[in-house]
């Protein structure tokens, strides 16, 4: 019982709020990454080979 009520109280702080903002903000810039990946992926792996060639690697 004890727990459920830390718990309770925990969640009811503001510092929570702080934590549940910061996890949204950090899943917009993974979504917004993602989509980038997606859309220049293959762009961005034709360069990277381009540059591996241009080295000799």
């Amino acid at each position: 019982m004890d727990r459920i009520r830390g718990i309770r109280a925990a969640l009811a702080q503001e510092g929570g709020q702080s934590l549940v903002e910061y996890v949204l903000v950090i899943l917009l810039i993974a979504v917004a990454v993602v989509a980038t990946l997606g859309a220049f992926g293959g762009g961005l792996q034709n360069l990277f080979q381009t540059i591996l060639r241009a080295t000799g690697f």
